[in-house]
């Protein structure tokens, strides 16, 4: 059975553990903590880095863009990159955006502040990159809103690794509260779709000993 390194609060890993249950592929699932910095999983990922992806025949792949382009190709339908090169590309630009925009300017400050430090006592919390990431949020949220204003999915008619990709960075910030939905209706009609497939269900049903989730957190019609 192939296997995943994975870390809960990195939406990488749950970018691809979302695709890898849309497309009803098996896999068992490693928790890895990058910063323990284990030789064994540095022999794997030099970088550190989750997710990582294990297949049967002892094939290693890292990095969240090569681990779905790699479940495109040898994987399950759906397909979730889309079926034109024009879709495609709208697709990969969205993913980018939230995979790096998105993660630089929200996520990784929201964990870094309230998982790294403020949890795992890693350093000392500075409120201000909270603040700025709940300014920078709301921006994105507006986003949401222009696309999903005029298109079905992200990118177009299908759901898609767009969907995927924003939803990951989302589920991570939101766990803690810290998105405003109220004030961005249709971004929250948008996630409330997703939170009702059975893949996020999943996903959000983790459990992490000692760190309680926004009391909305699981539920669909939050």
């Amino acid at each position: 059975m192939r296997h995943l390194y994975h870390y809960w609060f990195c939406p990488n890993s749950r970018k691809v553990r979302i695709s890898l249950l849309e497309k009803s592929m098996d896999c068992e699932l490693i928790l890895e903590l990058p910063w323990k910095r284990r030789h064994e999983f540095l022999t794997l990922n030099p970088s550190g880095s989750v997710p990582v992806l294990v297949e049967d025949d002892d094939l290693i792949l890292s990095g969240t863009s090569a681990i779905c382009e790699y479940l495109e190709e040898t994987g399950n339908l759906p397909n979730f990159l889309g079926k034109t090169p024009t879709i495609r590309g709208e697709v990969r630009r969205l993913s980018e955006w939230f995979d790096s925009k998105f993660y630089n300017e929200v996520t990784n400050l929201i964990i870094n502040e309230k998982v790294m430090k403020g949890f795992l006592r890693r350093g000392n919390t500075q409120a201000a990159n909270i603040r700025f990431a709940g300014q920078n949020i709301k921006h994105h949220l507006k986003y949401i809103e222009y696309l999903t204003d005029r298109r079905n999915w992200l990118a177009g008619s299908e759901f898609s690794y767009a969907d995927i990709s924003a939803a990951a960075q989302i589920s991570c910030v939101d766990y803690f509260g810290d998105v405003p939905w109220n004030n961005f209706p249709l971004a929250k009609d948008w996630y409330a779709r997703i939170k009702s497939r059975p893949s996020m269900q999943l996903i959000l049903k983790d459990k992490i000993a000692g760190l309680t989730s926004a009391s909305y957190y699981r539920d669909p019609d939050f």
